[in-house]
This record gives C-alpha cells, sequence and structure tokens, in this order.
C-alpha cells in the first residue's frame, strides 16, 4: 500500500506537518496527525516533521512487464483524411529507437470506412514495419471516447512496450484518458526519447520548472511506457522505398459508440501555421519595439523571394506578452515548436523553452547584441551586434 503513514508513537501532535500542506492533506486530533483524502503524497510534511514520526511509503511492485513488446506510434489523421505531419514524425524517430530496442515498430492508424492505402503507405514509408489500421466511421471524426475505447482496447490485447503521441490538440486529449485506463504513466512535450536498450526504459526527457531544467523520466514498474511529443522536434524521415505495405486491419468493437455529432466544422484561423513554414525570422524583445516589425516583415518577404518558398515571422513569449503579435507566432516550449530550413533568430537571448522549440531547425542564423546569449549555443551563424542594424543591411543586400 503506498501513501503518507504516521507513527503514532514518534507523533507529538505539534500541528507543523498541517502548517506545511498545501492540500488539506494531514490534520491533527488529540495530538496525533491523521492523514485526509486530499493528500498527494508530495513529501513536503515528512521533511517538515521535527520528529520522524510522517514517511511516504510507494508501492514499486507495479504491473507485471513482461510479455511486453514492440514501439506503436498513434497516427492521427487530419480533417482532409491525411496522416499528420507529427506522425511521420514520429515514426522516424520510433524507427530509431526500435532498431536500438531491436523490436518492431507499428503504427496505430485508425480511419474512415471508405479510406483508400495512402495513410498506410506513407506510414510504411517513414519507416513503420507494421500499419495496425482500423477503417470505420466511427473514427472519422476525433471523438475521445471512441478512439480512447479502441487504443486502450488493442493495447491490452497486443502489448505493446511504448506508445507515443503527438502533442496535439486531440493527442494531449487522448493520451491521459488511455494511460488512466490502462494505469500507466505518460510523460508530456518531450523533446529526447532515448531508449535503454537492456532494460527497455524509454527517457523521456522535457523542460521541468519552468524550463529552467531538462528532467528525464522513466516510468519502470508499468507498461505501456507512453509519452507526447509535439509538431517539430524530430524531423521528418526521408521516404524510404517499400513495396506493399505491411497493414493488418482490425475490428473495432460495436460496443464502442460516440456520444458526440459533429454537425460542422470551422477553421479558427487563416493562414499556413509557423510550424509548416520552411523559413522563419524569429523576433524577440531585442528588436526594440513593434514599429520595427515592418523592416522584419520586408526581410521576410525578400528572404522567401530569394528562397523560393514562405518566410513566416515567429516570436518569444515575451513579445507575445508585450502585444506586438499575437499568440499564433510563438515559438518555443509554451509556444509552437518548428522545424525550418532556414532560422534566422533577432534579437532573442534564448530561453530554454524556446531552444527547445527551436531544436528541429536546420540552419539557424542568430543575431544578439550580447557575445553570451544562450541563442549563440544553438546557432550555426552568430552575429554580435545590433539586430535592426544588420536587418536594415540584410534588406538593402537582398533589394539589390
Amino acid at each position: 500500500m503506498s501513501g503518507l503513514v504516521v507513527d503514532a508513537e514518534k507523533c507529538v501532535g505539534c500541528g507543523r506537518c498541517v502548517r506545511t500542506c498545501a492540500n488539506d492533506g494531514i490534520e491533527v486530533v488529540e495530538r496525533r496527525a491523521r492523514v485526509l483524502d486530499g493528500c498527494v503524497s508530495c513529501g513536503m510534511c515528512v521533511d517538515a516533521c521535527p520528529v520522524g514520526a510522517l514517511a511516504v511509503e510507494r508501492d514499486e511492485s507495479g504491473a507485471d512487464t513482461s510479455g511486453y513488446r514492440d514501439i506503436w506510434v498513434f497516427s492521427q489523421v487530419g480533417a482532409d483524411g491525411v496522416v499528420l505531419p507529427v506522425a511521420l514524425e514520429l515514426v522516424g524517430k520510433g524507427r530509431e529507437l526500435a532498431d536500438e530496442r531491436g523490436c518492431r515498430l507499428v503504427a496505430v492508424l485508425g480511419e474512415h470506412s471508405d479510406a483508400d492505402d495512402a495513410n498506410a503507405r506513407a506510414l510504411a514509408a517513414a519507416g513503420a514495419d507494421e500499419v495496425l489500421r482500423t477503417c470505420d466511421d466511427r473514427l472519422a471524426h476525433t471523438d475521445v471516447e471512441c478512439y480512447a475505447a479502441w487504443l486502450c482496447a488493442l493495447a491490452l490485447e497486443r502489448r505493446p512496450e511504448v506508445i507515443l503521441y503527438g502533442a496535439t490538440n486531440f493527442g494531449r486529449e487522448l493520451a491521459p484518458r488511455v494511460a488512466v485506463t490502462l494505469q500507466t504513466g505518460l510523460t508530456a512535450d518531450c523533446t529526447i526519447l532515448e531508449m535503454d536498450r537492456e532494460r527497455g526504459l524509454l527517457q523521456q526527457t522535457r523542460p521541468a520548472f519552468g524550463g529552467n531544467l531538462m528532467a528525464t523520466i522513466v516510468c519502470p514498474n508499468h507498461r505501456p511506457q507512453m509519452a507526447t511529443v509535439r509538431p517539430g522536434i524530430f524531423p521528418a524521415p526521408e521516404p524510404r522505398e517499400v513495396g506493399e505495405a505491411n497493414v493488418t486491419d482490425v475490428l473495432l468493437d460495436a460496443a464502442v459508440y460516440g456520444r458526440v455529432n459533429v454537425l460542422s466544422r470551422e477553421k479558427v484561423g487563416q493562414g499556413a501555421s509557423i510550424a509548416d513554414a520552411p523559413a522563419l525570422v524569429v523576433v524577440g524583445r531585442g528588436i526594440g519595439s513593434k514599429k520595427a516589425l515592418a523592416r522584419v516583415c520586408r526581410l521576410a518577404e525578400l528572404l522567401g523571394e530569394r528562397l523560393g518558398c514562405v518566410c513566416e515571422i515567429g516570436c518569444t513569449r515575451p513579445v507575445v506578452e508585450a502585444g506586438w503579435l499575437d499568440y499564433s507566432h510563438q515559438v518555443g516550449q509554451t509556444g509552437v515548436s518548428v522545424a525550418p530550413r532556414l532560422l534566422v533568430s533577432l534579437g532573442v537571448s534564448g530561453a530554454i523553452q524556446h531552444l527547445a522549440g527551436i531544436s528541429g531547425a536546420e540552419t539557424v542564423v542568430a543575431v544578439n547584441e550580447d557575445a553570451d546569449a544562450p541563442i549563440f549555443g544553438a546557432a550555426n551563424y552568430k552575429v554580435v551586434g545590433d539586430c535592426m542594424t544588420v536587418v536594415d543591411e540584410l534588406i538593402a543586400q537582398l533589394e539589390k
């Protein structure tokens, strides 16, 4: 049995544990501490107890982890019926993990009943050994209840060792529901995934404590191990030559049904997401003022013309908070993760959350007045100087 326990012989009823607890998880009755339902076993009262009367006991036995095999990637399909790019990115990363572990990589795909084989072929070309597919109109819409029931039933039957999800709005809703049903762990918004080959432990690294440090999390006692990853964190793999995709069709239980009927869909915003931009100019507070954005936009326009692609504008969180740009432009762990071919960073210091969001960029050009700015650690080309002076010079050169 896990949780907070009280040694009645040692407890003196001083009440320091009550004053320390932030969750109304303990009380003192007749000079003895008593654990309440609000206790979350955080252990703060244990540290505060002057007589050592409190302890947190944890059940480390967990479930039987033997017999679990394979790495699964939940392959979400968009409203257009095409598998999302983040699914292909995760298949590429899953291929590396599966090779390291010496197991198979399985893409799990739910589609409407009249779907063709295009998505299965794309997943196979990205590296999946098998595509586990269900074609059913109940999966035509992103109904979390239907998808959770479907995925949990498959996992209970086939016992995957790892399941990876894209951290889309739907993925963030689906993954916790599956984790609770399967009684396993889940790490959100991972930026690094590595495999311990000997023990089969997925090492899941993500920013913690407001991005001030990187925490590596493992789930040693429960299966499947599960993690969500933001779009753009890992590069999409180059498609490989495959013949017929290895597709296994499975049925959705007849008892599963959705309680939500989708009547229509409307787009929230217009235009392409910065996550899809092949080139990006990202600005921080170092550009000086909102007025400088006009010159930055001109630079992005000229770069796009020169590169033959769309060049979008991104920004850091302080720029959004200042009202210079809206949230859809925010790049970083609390915004959008990007992976452009070219990223030009202007006046960005490089907080760890921001660096996590640009880790997928192929080439980074950074301009900052501070020679010790953390952004330079992620840059391929570094310019120490006033960023707007550099912008004006770049515009002048490109206009020639």
